[in-house]
């Protein structure tokens, strides 16, 4: 089947959520503007995770799964996706349904003239203390990478396959997605999304790893903006 748009959902520990995750998943596929096919990244779980998404796709073809042998972290997980989607688009949501599967007609709707278009939560429905280390963070990533992007950490992308493939990812660099397709020449455009409460499961995310580590992280992305290789062919005899 020729799918267009592959919808990669990285989980970690996400089993009270993923029977929700397919259904809401499955009523987008049916409606989608584009065909669209589903790639689950299991990082490693140790609830049963891994259990529930081999039923899910065995129930249903759009379906399918990649699972590590322990757990990486989101830039990997984000990084396998990318390289196993086999699509020339490829959307990132998360597991936990915050963010709306159906706000993808909405960056769908740019993607023809962009090659990232990302979601910014409006109203979000986090916790105080999250919401203002997720603004504090923004702000400092802002300031290094100067992308323009008001929330980075958005889980709701949608990314031209060329350019996804070529981002050089390493632990953190899922913070820095959007600046890493500026570094490719690339454009990118935010569009305000929905944003719920979790309904189940735990947040991966504390004030350590949403300050801390993305700060540190600021100062490896400068080395790879420094460093980052881009060339054109001109000509070739293959």
């Amino acid at each position: 089947m020729e799918y267009e748009f592959t919808i990669v959902v990285p989980l970690y520990n996400e089993a009270p959520n993923l029977l929700r995750v397919e259904q809401e998943l499955e009523k987008y596929l049916l409606k989608a503007p584009v065909k669209a096919c589903v790639l689950f990244v299991n990082d490693g779980s140790t609830d049963g995770s891994l259990q529930l998404v081999q039923e899910i796709a065995r129930r249903n073809p759009h379906f399918s799964y990649l699972s590590f042998d322990r757990n990486y972290g989101l830039s990997t997980a984000l990084k396998a996706g990318f390289d196993h989607a086999q699509t020339p688009l490829i959307g990132y949501i998360d597991s936990d349904l915050q963010t709306d599967p159906n706000d993808f007609d909405l960056l769908l709707e740019y993607i023809g003239e962009y090659d990232l278009v990302t979601g910014v939560r409006t109203n979000r429905k986090d916790s105080f203390t999250k919401n203002i280390s997720s603004l504090v963070a923004n702000l400092i990533r802002r300031s290094f990478t100067q992308d323009g992007m008001d929330d980075t950490g958005c889980p709701l992308k949608v990314i031209k396959a060329g350019h996804a493939k070529r981002i050089p990812m390493f632990k953190g660099l899922h913070r820095f997605l959007p600046a890493m397709i500026l570094l490719q020449n690339g454009n990118i455009k935010q569009v305000p999304v929905r944003h719920y409460e979790r309904i189940a499961g735990r947040a991966k995310f504390h004030l350590l790893n949403r300050l801390i580590k993305p700060l540190m992280d600021c100062f490896a992305f400068l080395w790879m903006r420094r460093n980052y290789i881009n060339y054109e062919i001109a000509q070739t005899n293959e």
